[in-house]
């Protein structure tokens, strides 16, 4: 059975088969999905459809792009949600260099402000970097983040760094990517990182894995993941797919 860590059937891609998407999911031995949420309408849609499935659990935060939305209020309805039995992470949270929708310095404290919560309501925290890694080290760092660790959600970054972020209490999470023939740097960090501290994801709809580049990502696909990680770390899928739906619900507290 798999763990898919990190999707997004919130999204409006997935507006017309959502059903149907869920159901080859199962097909595919997806056991259980967090639909992660990043702002009001796709936290509020999250949350949804893990009232509406069993299997399914949520994460609520404010995804750095849009950081300049959010405000006092926003940060309180998030941390009201927190205290819903199925939400078992926050984030995404981090830091996104990418886009210029929203200035770095509010990116960095919006980012604060949602650690400082998950410190607070004892939470991990799902991390967003898109060009932006040393300064989402730093803070993790600054803030302590390790008393609640978390997911470097889709990781890209290098083994050394990912190896930082293990020391600080953090799963590193590949997905699509990793499955890129180009892709040199997940596939180095698949390889060093130990399996103990790997998770899976799709990051769906977005980066699906080959041979499904360029099209629509789903969780069922969350299984070409595992099996790319367990050819490049020259092991079974049973044990990538054991180990890795173990750490997720030992990350998540799922019993």
């Amino acid at each position: 059975m798999l763990f898919d860590t990190h999707v997004h059937l919130n999204a409006e891609q997935f507006d017309e088969d959502v059903e149907e998407v869920i159901a080859r999911a199962k097909e595919a031995g997806v056991e259980n999905m967090v639909v992660v949420g990043f702002d009001r309408p796709t936290i509020e849609r999250a949350m949804e459809l893990v009232e509406t499935y069993d299997f399914l659990y949520a994460s609520v935060g404010w995804h750095p792009v849009d950081a300049i939305d959010m405000n006092d209020e926003d940060l309180d309805w998030i941390e009201e949600w927190t205290k819903h039995p199925k939400v078992v992470a926050l984030g995404e949270m981090g830091l996104d260099y990418h886009w210029d929708k929203s200035p770095e310095d509010v990116q960095k404290d919006v980012f604060r402000r949602q650690i400082r919560l998950a410190k607070k309501v004892k939470l991990p925290i799902i991390i967003h970097n898109r060009e932006a890694t040393q300064d989402i080290v730093d803070i993790l760092k600054e803030e302590g983040a390790s008393e609640v660790g978390g997911i470097m959600h889709c990781f890209s970054g290098s083994p050394e760094v990912a190896k930082e972020c293990v020391d600080m209490n953090f799963y590193i999470s590949l997905g699509g990517p990793v499955t890129f023939k180009n892709a040199r740097k997940p596939k180095e960090v698949a390889k060093e990182i130990p399996l103990e501290k790997l998770l899976v994801e799709t990051d769906c709809p977005y980066l699906a894995p080959h041979p499904n580049r360029g099209k629509r990502n789903e969780p069922a696909y969350v299984r070409l993941v595992a099996e790319q990680i367990a050819e490049l770390k020259e092991i079974s899928i049973e044990e990538v797919e054991a180990a890795t739906t173990r750490n997720a619900k030992k990350l998540f507290n799922i019993n």
